[in-house]
């Protein structure tokens, strides 16, 4: 059971860095002192909508994995 639990928190993990990676920076276009608030607020579209939405799920499993491993490594 600890194996199993082992290799879907490694693929949670790698999967998240990759994730990370991939989405665009939200600093992009700021200024220094602030951003723009007239400029019209950016929706997210195809695939920045699925990476945050894959993000969410790879953490998720991640979390879980960790709690589990710990359970685990108590009994």
């Amino acid at each position: 059971m600890e194996i199993v639990v082992r290799i879907i928190h490694a693929v949670a993990a790698a999967g998240l860095i990759v994730l990370v990676i991939l989405q665009p920076g939200k600093s992009a276009g700021l200024s220094l002192f602030g951003s723009d608030d007239s400029a019209p607020r950016r929706k997210k579209k195809g695939r920045e909508d699925l990476y945050a939405k894959m993000t969410v799920y790879f953490a998720v499993a991640f979390l879980v994995c960790c709690v589990a491993l710990a359970f685990l490594r108590q009994g």
